[in-house]
């Protein structure tokens, strides 16, 4: 076993804290009844984090268009619920598979060009199918969006409830075993080819990586993950609309990253907890201005520093001769 191979092994496993915290986020429904609404919302909103930062922390590639898969997951599993059958599983493998879909045909369109090409092309996408499903009214509802999406009871047992408590449960149980798989994916020698592709593109090529190939792989991956998550919002909403495609869809899940990390999964699982909490207090305490609040925090954030912002002792640390602060 080279190192390469033994660091992988090591990397993959999971640490103690690790259970302890989804241990602790499967609870929290029960141990936070009040707030089951708010859980569910912060594990679908970790869930298009995730599916971000595969393609960005992990490849290099930004995307201002990722809602483009997040509201194509959320209308084909509400069309599916009202029109074909309101099983939550199988509306989820559909929203899954519509979003993978979409994501194959899109990826050929991130392979040339720089990044601002790429951030075009990718906030094109977005805007074409938002207009599509504002025009289709017939099928999507156009602006009033596609209303009267009742799910049926999961596993043909729970029934979603007002409380939400099901409906977190559910969306929480999605985000481990959608995080598992992302974990096993970026720790497997492919993801290590993923990193080789982020850091320099051209060396890559050179040993022989096949670039090309790989970035529609991810790219497809990343889809379906936010697939996923559009498809839990609406199953777990009962509503699906326009606003699932909008730009500040793209530019919220890209500051979560900002708060949390990429290159890091938990990034977006922290950045999510982070930002719907600030959402949620600041938007109760000052509803017109909670976004001013927000865009301080971040600007903070970024002159700060993550790490020192977290460790307030070190912001008067002298910095060492030629070293980082």
């Amino acid at each position: 076993m080279n190192k390469l191979q033994t660091q992988l092994l090591e990397n993959s496993r999971w640490k103690p804290w690790e259970y302890a915290l989804w241990l602790l986020a499967l609870a929290s429904p029960l141990l936070l009844q009040s707030h089951a609404l708010i859980i569910n919302e912060i594990a679908i909103v970790a869930l298009f984090a995730l599916s971000l930062d595969l393609i960005l922390g992990y490849t290099g590639i930004v995307s201002l268009g990722h809602a483009a898969f997040f509201g194509m997951g959320a209308y084909s599993a509400a069309l599916f619920a009202k029109l074909v059958m309101p099983d939550p599983l199988v509306g989820l493998l559909f929203g899954v598979a519509t979003a993978t879909l979409l994501g194959a045909l899109c990826s050929v369109t991130i392979l040339r060009g720089t990044d601002l090409t790429r951030l075009m092309v990718t906030l094109g996408v977005g805007l074409i199918l938002m207009e599509l499903a504002n025009k289709l009214d017939w099928l999507t509802g156009g602006a009033d969006g596609l209303q009267g999406v009742v799910m049926g009871p999961l596993l043909g047992q729970f029934e979603f409830d007002l409380s939400g408590r099901t409906a977190a449960w559910y969306s929480l149980t999605v985000l481990l075993l959608l995080f598992v798989l992302a974990r096993r994916f970026v720790q497997s020698p492919f993801g290590a080819t993923l990193k080789a592709i982020r850091d320099n593109r051209l060396r890559a090529m050179a040993i022989g990586i096949p670039v090309n190939r790989h970035l529609m792989v991810i790219y497809t991956v990343a889809a379906a993950v936010a697939g996923a998550a559009g498809a839990l919002l609406a199953q777990t909403s009962g509503f699906a609309s326009l606003d699932v495609f909008e730009f500040h869809r793209s530019a919220d899940v890209m500051l979560i990253l900002v708060i949390g990390g990429v290159g890091w999964l938990y990034g977006g699982v922290a950045g999510a907890i982070v930002f719907k909490l600030m959402q949620d207090v600041i938007s109760s305490i000052t509803p017109q201005y909670w976004t001013f609040w927000i865009g301080l925090f971040l600007v903070v954030l970024v002159l700060v520093g993550r790490e020192r912002l977290i460790r307030p002792w070190t912001w008067f640390k002298p910095r060492a001769a030629g070293g980082k602060s």
